[in-house]
């Protein structure tokens, strides 16, 4: 593994599991077994490493979101449901990048917004922001009698039951598993969560 990717999937984990500010640059050189130089040289600043850190998911999930997105649109017929089943397999696709890779990423997105990274919300809004609009569009489409606002603050009272969900599967996954007798994945959590934040967002 070259030095570059060394410094990615350290970085990756520590963001992952303590947050952006709470990692320091020598955590990740010890992590990565490099020194402060291979990280100026490879990405300059932290800044620009969380950003390489989000990219490598963006440029898996954005073209596959991007393909069913625009599926969706054409339909005149969509619920909220139908939008927000259609995420499922763009992030389901992250695990071509690493094992559970829908699930770090969603903690890494609620990592960024939790700690409120000015620089993150405009370098997402300047390379994926058609997208992401496009995302918004489809879900007002689908609950067109909310304001604008309304839906914002459920999305993020959505985004928030994911991220949790996803930062405390493996405890979720061994309390089932206890209980119930029965194995759970991120796949099915996540297919566990689509009723439930359906409603939460076309509530009337």
């Amino acid at each position: 593994m070259n030095t570059k990717k060394r410094i990615l999937i350290a970085a990756e984990r520590l963001f992952a599991e303590q947050g952006f500010a709470q990692t320091s640059m020598r955590e990740i050189t010890t992590e990565a077994d490099v020194n402060l130089a291979a990280i100026n040289y490879h990405f300059g600043s932290k800044n620009n490493l969380i950003q390489a850190v989000f990219q490598r998911y963006f440029d898996q999930l954005m073209p596959d979101l991007n393909k069913v997105l625009n599926a969706v649109n054409e339909r005149d017929d969509v619920n909220v449901e139908d939008v927000f089943g259609a995420l499922i397999a763009p992030l389901m696709a992250l695990e071509k990048i690493r094992s559970n890779g829908a699930a770090v990423f969603l903690l890494l997105l609620g990592r960024g917004y939790n700690e409120s990274r000015g620089h993150m919300r405009k370098f997402i809004q300047a390379e994926y922001g058609e997208t992401l609009s496009m995302l918004v569009q489809c879900i007002h489409k689908s609950v067109s009698w909310i304001s604008a606002e309304t839906l914002f603050w459920r999305l993020h009272f959505a985004l928030g039951s994911v991220v949790f969900s996803m930062a405390a599967r493996t405890a979720l996954s061994e309390i089932v598993e206890a209980d119930f007798n029965h194995q759970t994945s991120t796949h099915e959590i996540l297919l566990s969560l689509l009723p439930f934040v359906s409603q939460g967002i076309s509530a009337k």
